[in-house]
């Protein structure tokens, strides 16, 4: 049974004709007939009367309010699938590691509202395994994140490098790393730290560094905001390492200081992460997504070029 040979069953219905159901359904009486002459061979009973004018038969009248029923639901899924291919979509929900929310996506944001203002944006600051797997669950539509490749890997995510930044040392202004810069690694692995939640891609990354350098990371406390690194490196004892974008705003307060890592000798190891925005193929379909997508490439592409 297909949508047309129902469509085809509605229009004689309603005009009682099968030259006029063509007319209706802009296509030939022949083919109308078909339609017809298959849909009864798929019931396996006789539809209409066929004398001057067609009438419905004892199966035909059975048949119609269903037809009505999936012809109306059929028109409304069609109605939602041309809306949404239009960019009337009603929300729009990006997941974002935190440092893009807090200093690099308001001013994104409001350029998109500028373009899109009926499409309501839901932004949410995940770690970066986290937003990844809520993409991948179909609860947001765009995620930026630390790159994953054991997550992005996969034929329906679409993956836009936006940028690389270095991984700096957080720590008071009382500590006695104070007096290198750069930090030398050998001095570095000596203090003991405040890291990344788990699901984060920070975590990760620095313990993968970590160990391909053969050395311990000293993992004392988990943390998962911004403010709470801080205050937590602002008592003296511990640092943290955390990427550039996160520490903009860090000279405003006296009590803390950053540090770049020296680079380490006969190693090709970086510590830097890579930033990318992660989103599907058949996303990229709907108009306010992928303006979104591309405003963001430009944006932070052009901005860190």
């Amino acid at each position: 049974m297909r949508i047309e040979q129902l469509q085809a069953f509605l229009a004689i219905t309603e005009t009682g004709s099968f030259q006029q159901a063509a007319r209706k359904c802009d296509c030939t009486q022949s083919t109308i007939s078909r339609q017809i002459q298959s849909l009864e061979e798929d019931l396996g009973i006789a539809l209409f009367h066929r004398h001057h004018q067609a009438k419905l038969t004892v199966g035909g009248e059975r048949l119609l309010p269903h037809a009505l029923k999936i012809c109306h639901e059929w028109q409304l899924a069609h109605q939602s699938i041309d809306i949404l291919r239009a960019g009337k979509q009603p929300e729009l929900s990006i997941a974002a590691i935190h440092s893009v929310c807090a200093h690099m996506l308001p001013a994104i944001l409001q350029l998109f509202c500028d373009r899109y203002p009926h499409v309501q944006l839901r932004v949410t600051a995940l770690g970066s395994d986290r937003a990844l797997k809520v993409l991948k669950d179909g609860l947001v539509d765009v995620a930026i994140v630390m790159d994953n490749r054991m997550i992005t890997a996969s034929s329906e995510m679409v993956v836009q490098n936006l940028y690389q930044e270095p991984i700096e040392i957080l720590m008071s202004t009382t500590h006695s790393l104070v007096q290198y810069e750069p930090v030398p690694w050998t001095e570095l692995v000596k203090y003991p730290q405040v890291v990344f939640k788990d699901g984060y891609g920070m975590q990760r990354l620095v313990q993968e560094q970590f160990s391909k350098l053969g050395s311990t990371l000293q993992a004392v406390l988990e943390l998962n905001t911004l403010d709470a690194f801080r205050g937590v490196v602002r008592q003296g004892k511990l640092i943290a390492l955390l990427p550039k974008s996160a520490l903009i705003d860090i000279h405003n307060d006296p009590t803390l200081v950053t540090r770049s890592i020296d680079p380490i000798p006969n190693s090709s190891i970086n510590l830097s992460r890579n930033v990318v925005l992660v989103t599907s193929s058949d996303r990229l379909q709907i108009p306010p997504i992928k303006f979104f997508c591309d405003l963001v490439s430009e944006q932070l592409t052009e901005g860190r070029g």
